[in-house]
């Protein structure tokens, strides 16, 4: 073959697929940015090296892409068409074998009782037939079986953990009536109506098939209007409705939204939270409070909540933070609808499948760069500047330990030079500075004489100080972890990472949410500082995966300490 014919199908083949299901895309290609799109509906990224990005087909990957729609023939079809080894029989084997797993096994009622029913051929699985023993209470035929309707959440736990995904047509109870309805103005006046996307969205958690009606995951990046799902959803159900969400700025959101887009009276808002212990047809409370228990071994007193009412629908805010005693409870009360709404479906915890289980599959994903595209969100520059470790700090960095070296790296003293000289590139722009360690945020608020919000400052400062920013009265605002939660300023236009939590694309992705609310001419900057030469910089590459993902790139540059300014490598 002529070298140019080779060449010529190279470059129309992007990808190389190996047996055990790992891609490796090589982003030089013409077709990458297409393919990376498609691949994410299938496949996860899980590694970078110069232009060669590693992604992973899981089970979970698969089912998920499965209950949006997609199937084998057309991922087969599609990934022959674009690896250049062809795919391997190996890895096609596998990707049947798990799809098939998907709706082998049902719930559904039948004269009152919740039954189990499966395709025969699942009886030649050892692992499938330990799982019914343990799970199913009477045999009804050899492929039909009564459960406990109280397991029915453990038994899609525990069957997905194992590869087999239940569809669960149980269906759900009714729960308590609520009369609220969408505005059509908000109430400042404005216009309000769904856009084309949030349509679509509530409309396959809604209206789609019967056995996934009323149970998902919508996927949308920070800005696109996630909240505004949920009320629409709510709405629609028209149930007494329990939200769940990450903080207490996040609960007043919420019940400002529901007053501004609803016909809700604000008497039928409760807040369950801190100090405040209201119960009513539509109530907000926090994973914390829900999470809080006097000591170690002592009961969780305030998950009664899940049954104080009669409620229709749960929504579940910041999916991805859902902590493991919240698990446990939502796996007992499958019989409720139940919304989760996340920028990013990744859990550092590997608990995904429990998300996938418990609450319903991925039934809407956004990619963040069609949003940017479709001016939803802002438009992000993201740019990784790598700083030479300070003189005074190089005989601890040698002597330490791993993780003392990570710590050192994280709080190298010339961030403090490169932070002073970006706030002086944008000086006109509001700006926020993200850190992990309190000590280094102290010294960086005090350096640049800005106020601070940590965990200790009370709800009430934190509001005033967001509000104020929000204002403009002040222009700088230094943030601890808590900028990983739904804080909304949309104004933000810069966002400086002095550190970071080891490897978390979860927090990277919401860190650069806080910049992606539309804005006046919908531009924003995200710098992340990293010590040259260290752990920290490896930990930074892991954390940009997810972002990477979405087809955003960073511009890694290099601050020059003897000129004292930043150069491109």
């Amino acid at each position: 073959m002529d070298i140019r014919l080779k060449q010529k199908f190279a470059e129309d083949k992007p990808i190389s697929i190996q047996s055990d299901l790992t891609i490796l895309l090589d982003d030089r290609m013409e077709q990458a940015d297409e393919v990376k799109e498609r691949l994410a509906i299938w496949a996860e990224l899980q590694s970078m090296a110069g232009h060669i990005h590693l992604y992973k087909i899981t089970t979970l990957t698969l089912w998920n892409a499965v209950s949006m729609g997609e199937n084998d023939k057309k991922l087969l079809q599609w990934l022959k068409e674009k690896s250049m080894n062809g795919l391997p029989l190996q890895a096609e084997g596998t990707i049947r074998g798990w799809i098939s797993r998907f709706g082998k096994a049902v719930l559904f009622y039948h004269e009152q009782h919740l039954i189990l029913a499966f395709d025969p051929s699942l009886l030649a699985n050892h692992s499938f037939v330990e799982l019914i023993d343990q799970w199913c209470v009477e045999q009804v035929t050899e492929t039909r079986y009564i459960v406990n309707p109280e397991n029915r959440g453990m038994i899609k736990q525990h069957f997905t953990r194992s590869g087999f995904p239940i569809i669960d047509q149980a269906g759900y109870i009714a729960g308590e009536s609520l009369a609220v309805h969408l505005r059509t103005k908000t109430s400042s006046g404005e216009q309000l109506a769904l856009r084309s996307y949030q349509q679509e969205a509530v409309g396959r958690w809604h209206h789609q098939t019967e056995w996934l009606c009323g149970s998902g995951v919508a996927v949308l990046p920070c800005g696109a209007g996630k909240t505004i799902i949920g009320i629409a959803a709510l709405c629609l159900v028209g149930k007494a409705t329990l939200i769940l969400t990450s903080s207490e700025t996040s609960v007043q959101q919420w019940k400002r939204e529901l007053i501004d887009k609803t016909t809700i009276r604000e008497t039928d808002i409760g807040i369950y939270s801190g100090l405040t212990r209201e119960v009513r047809p539509i109530t907000i409370a926090t994973y914390h409070i829900l999470t809080h228990r006097r000591h170690k071994t002592a009961a969780f007193e305030h998950m009664k909540l899940f049954t104080e009412r009669q409620w229709g629908m749960i929504i579940y805010d910041e999916v991805h933070l859902l902590p493991a005693p919240v698990f446990r409870m939502t796996a007992n009360i499958q019989a409720t609808r139940r919304l989760g709404l996340t920028a990013t479906l990744i859990r550092e915890d590997g608990c995904a499948e429990d998300v996938y289980s418990l609450i319903g599959p991925k039934i809407y994903d956004m990619n963040w760069k069609k949003a940017e595209s479709m001016q939803v969100i802002a438009t992000v520059t993201c740019t990784e500047i790598s700083i030479p470790l300070d003189p005074s700090m190089t005989s601890d960095y040698e002597s330490a330990t791993v993780r003392q070296r990570l710590r050192l790296a994280a709080e190298n003293k010339r961030k403090e030079v490169v932070v002073q000289q970006l706030l002086h590139k944008h000086e006109d722009e509001p700006i926020l500075i993200i850190g992990q360690y309190l000590e280094q945020l102290i010294e960086i608020a005090a350096l640049i004489q800005a106020p601070i919000i940590t965990g200790q400052v009370p709800q009430a400062k934190r509001d005033e100080l967001f509000q104020q920013f929000k204002a403009g009265k002040i222009k700088r605002l230094v943030l601890s972890k808590v900028a990983n939660l739904a804080v909304d300023l949309p104004d933000a236009q810069v966002a400086i990472q002095i550190s970071g939590s080891f490897g978390s694309r979860q927090e990277e992705a919401q860190r650069i949410g806080r910049l992606l609310r539309p804005k006046r001419d919908n531009q924003a900057w995200f710098y992340t500082l990293v010590t040259d030469q260290s752990k920290e910089m490896e930990f930074a590459l892991k954390r940009q995966l997810f972002m990477l993902e979405q087809g955003y790139h960073y511009e890694r540059v290099h601050w020059d300490d003897q000129e004292q300014e930043v150069e491109r490598k």
